[in-house]
């Protein structure tokens, strides 16, 4: 069955590069980017693992953990993970969850008949502290993911948790935001300060802080 949005995330134990986890143990309370590559000792995988990698200080920021999965064995993630540093520049430091037998990927939909073999594809899920699932992306496996792109979505899932708002079209942290429209005009003056009214379900305010 396919994992929709608000679904709790389903639990698992598993062998990583890291050692044997519990998932929802290891989250503890966290955000979690739970991602899929394809396989191991590929140019494109090696390049998002990479890019993880070099990104830690900023998912530390926003209290989020990285763990990426495959169907390939233990092994080959260890031997594997030299090639993501050179390549990277940074070395691997977030775990990579072993998955020989598909439990944990056929648990998460991460392989879709027709893609030509039983690999996974590069699914994205983003986890809130609750271990409910926020985000779900699918790419193919031709396509790399954009990193800053899941960045940004962390940025605004926090932002819309914390405060009666949305972010708009192409919006960026900093960037005014939508009022949301169960708040009357008047209550969001009072709460933000200077709200721009454009029509009456769409009014702009300045980023909440704090």
């Amino acid at each position: 069955m396919a994992i929709r949005l608000g679904d709790q995330a389903p639990d698992f134990s598993a062998e990583t590069t890291d050692g044997a986890i519990d998932f929802h143990e290891w989250k503890d309370g966290k955000w979690a980017v739970f991602f899929s590559h394809p396989a191991d000792y590929t140019p494109v995988c090696t390049t998002e693992l990479g890019r993880t990698a070099a990104l830690q200080g900023e998912f530390d920021k926003r209290g989020v953990q990285c763990i990426a999965i495959s169907v390939d064995p233990i092994e080959d993630h260890r031997g594997w993970a030299g090639d993501i540093g050179d390549v990277g520049g940074t070395d691997l430091n977030f775990p990579i969850i072993a998955d020989p037998d598909k439990t944990v990927s056929e648990l998460y939909d991460m392989i879709h008949p027709g893609e030509g073999d039983t690999s996974t594809v590069r699914s994205v899920f983003i986890i809130d502290p609750a271990n409910k699932v926020r985000l779900t992306l699918t790419y193919p496996k031709s396509v790399g993911r954009n990193f800053s792109e899941i960045l940004r979505t962390v940025d605004a899932l926090q932002l819309t948790d914390s405060a009666p708002v949305s972010t708009p079209v192409d919006w960026e942290p900093g960037d005014r935001v939508i009022v949301a429209p169960t708040m009357s005009t008047e209550d969001a003056r009072e709460k933000f300060g200077e709200v721009e009214e454009v029509k009456p379900y769409l009014r702009w305010t300045a980023q909440p802080t704090g």
